[in-house]
């Protein structure tokens, strides 16, 4: 899989890098993709991860965060949509954050068999007991400025997390909104409860449309604005996968996903 640099735009109070771009799609025959949205939004004061993604984003997760030249010491918040393994076991690499996640999501998670479903077992347990989790709700202030939102249906306890600036929010869907294609569908895949799901899509699509040039950051897509109520991206999708499937490691075959 091949990743553009840091996608950047700037706000009057945060600057918004997305690190990882989450890809919209998912394997025939290999299990879960797994390539997951990262965001970072840094000030003066704070440097905040929406979600972390999993064990293979972590080179490409370094290597963009110091292209923002922050170093993982420097983040001091991580918002986790939601407990999916994807999207949630690199808070271990960060160890001065935060970690901001549903009070209903962690109840959930922890009452999960082992290897039911999507949910990091392991992980989930380590953040029950750890003093840098914050358990939040419905409507809470979990940094300056960005505000959580119960979206439930992909999971229990998933949130969408608004930012709101002097001229426009962005709002980081995590799984409730996975891509383009499910927001203009009002459909979705791979959730708990459908009926919660498709609520949560239109909930999104009230709060991307309460301000102009609001954008969207979808859990496995490219960000979005809205020009005449339609989705575009804002950046180019660059993803493939290199197989070597002659009689030498020369011969191999480029698969373009983009």
């Amino acid at each position: 899989m091949t990743q553009t640099a840091a996608e950047t735009l700037r706000t009057v109070d945060y600057r918004l890098d997305v690190l990882i771009t989450g890809y919209p799609g998912r394997t025939t025959h290999h299990g879960g993709l797994g390539w997951s949205t990262v965001a970072l939004l840094s000030n003066a004061d704070r440097r905040i991860l929406i979600d972390v993604s999993s064990f293979g984003a972590r080179p490409r997760l370094m290597e963009q965060l110091r292209a923002t030249k922050f170093t993982p010491d420097d983040i001091t918040d991580i918002l986790l949509t939601h407990s999916h393994w994807d999207h949630s076991i690199n808070y271990t690499l960060f160890p001065n954050a935060n970690i901001v996640i549903s009070e209903k999501e962690l109840a959930w998670a922890a009452a999960q068999a082992p290897g039911q479903g999507n949910v990091p077992e392991l992980y989930i347990r380590d953040l029950v007991a750890s003093p840098r989790v914050r358990r939040v709700n419905d409507g809470d202030e979990v940094a300056p400025g960005v505000v959580a939102h119960a979206v439930t249906g992909h999971t229990p306890g998933h949130m969408v997390y608004v930012a709101t600036m002097n001229e426009y929010d962005i709002i980081f869907t995590g799984d409730s909104a996975k891509n383009r294609a499910e927001l203009l569908s009002r459909t979705v895949d791979m959730t708990v409860d459908p009926a919660s799901s498709v609520r949560s899509l239109e909930k999104i699509w009230g709060l991307w449309k309460k301000r102009p040039e609001s954008i969207i950051v979808p859990g496995h897509d490219v960000m979005m604005r809205l020009r005449d109520g339609e989705p575009y991206y804002l950046a180019k999708r660059e993803a493939a996968i290199k197989s070597w499937l002659g009689t030498d490691l020369i011969d191999r075959k480029e698969y373009d996903l983009a």
